[in-house]
């Protein structure tokens, strides 16, 4: 079974993973906001009750209203209140996910939160530090570049996307003899490297609520009889769900059930990180454990 994992992952990942990194460290609201938001298409929205997406075209661009109904109006309405007259400042660190690699318009998660709560006025000032291929030892050498620290040292909130570069690293150094001790021992690393970027991060600044986004399976929908895939995503979550739990200012966010979805189509062309409606799901997750948690 782990030759198979090897096949797909290996063959079907790798050189997406390795195509060159991109820098994204500017701030989100410079980088959309002369855009607009698009969408590659009109998709459904399970909770207001839109036509489904079968009935949309593709290539149709979406209003900036449409893209807040694709969040849900409810918990759109329930975070604008809740940070009106705040002044709060939200900085994103991580990955591809955090970046918004397969995103219509780069901003992902983060631009579509952006796009959401300050549709009506700037409530909500957001930077955005993600870069694409970064693991968590990169990913806490960069805590330290005065650009990033900086804008910690002023971060109300606090989220991010590690940790699915560390697992293809796996992949890339034992592609030929892969075995699943190889990720439960990465797992153990990982867990130490994230115990130590939360250190950091408060250290930087120890009045931030910080926010990890879980891990989701990509290949769920395509090889449902493959248990190993959802073992390695299962325990790394429960790695970063069990540091939370041991610190109040820390929250886990599951997205796995997010694209537990085989009916709909959530990933972009790369089959690998979501597309428009995988993120707008992962930013109507989040606002929900914003305002829930916060209030």
């Amino acid at each position: 079974m782990i030759a198979i994992i090897v096949f797909i992952v290996g063959a079907g990942i790798f050189a997406l993973i390795n195509q060159p990194t991109a820098t994204f460290n500017n701030k989100t609201i410079s980088q959309h906001d002369d855009t607009g938001t698009k969408t590659k298409e009109n998709e459904e929205n399970e909770d207001v009750g839109e036509e489904s997406q079968d009935e949309t075209e593709e290539d149709e661009p979406s209003t900036e209203q449409r893209q807040l109904s694709t969040v849900a109006i409810e918990a759109f309405q329930e975070a604008v209140d809740f940070f009106t007259n705040q002044n709060t400042h939200i900085v994103a660190v991580g990955d591809s996910l955090t970046q918004g690699v397969g995103s219509s318009n780069g901003g992902g998660y983060v631009g579509i939160l952006d796009s959401a709560l300050n549709a009506e006025g700037q409530i909500v000032s957001f930077d955005n530090f993600g870069i694409r291929g970064n693991r968590s030892d990169q990913l806490l050498e960069r805590l330290d570049n005065p650009e990033v620290s900086t804008a910690l040292e002023d971060a109300d909130i606090v989220l991010i996307t590690i940790g699915a570069n560390d697992i293809m690293k796996v992949v890339r150094e034992n592609f030929t003899n892969l075995k699943i001790e190889e990720f439960r021992q990465e797992r153990i690393d990982y867990e130490e490297r994230l115990q130590q970027i939360f250190t950091k991060l408060k250290h930087i600044n120890p009045n931030t609520d910080i926010y990890l986004l879980g891990f989701y399976n990509p290949f769920e929908q395509y090889f449902q009889d493959i248990e190993e895939l959802d073992m390695i995503v299962e325990s790394w979550n429960k790695t970063g769900n069990d540091i939370a739990q041991e610190d109040a200012s820390i929250t886990f966010i599951p997205t796995v059930d997010l694209f537990d979805d085989p009916d709909a189509n959530l990933f972009a062309e790369d089959n690998f990180h979501p597309n428009d409606r995988g993120y707008q799901r992962m930013a109507r997750r989040v606002l929900d454990y914003l305002t829930n948690e916060e209030g």
